[in-house]
């Protein structure tokens, strides 16, 4: 599956429906590490169809950011059955990901 771009309504419809775990990324176009994450989501993406992973950018959706407490990005938030499940920061190559989500 494609990882999908999110905004404010996007993000809470997504978050709350319950048939597939979430994974929501918060980036920035200048961040590095966020620029080295990216492939490794869509990757993951591509190989675990059991989720949806989707991306926020902070810079556009900055008010999302702050209601999700959002200091240092990368920022990964872990939704599963409409509940935040976990979340992590900084960068992770995706089986690294995927081991701390148990896929």
């Amino acid at each position: 599956m494609e990882v999908l771009h999110l905004n404010k309504e996007s993000f809470e419809k997504l978050t709350a429906q319950t048939e597939k775990p979430v994974l929501i990324d918060f980036w920035a176009e200048w961040c590095g590490p966020c620029q080295m994450l990216g492939p490794q989501l869509e990757e993951l993406a591509a190989e675990h169809d059991e989720i949806i992973v989707g991306k926020v950018n902070v810079e556009e959706y900055g008010e999302l950011a702050a209601e999700m407490g959002v200091s240092s990005i990368p920022a990964m938030f872990f939704f599963r059955n409409g509940k935040l499940e976990q979340s992590l920061v900084g960068f992770m190559d995706k089986n690294a990901l995927a081991a701390k989500l148990g896929l």
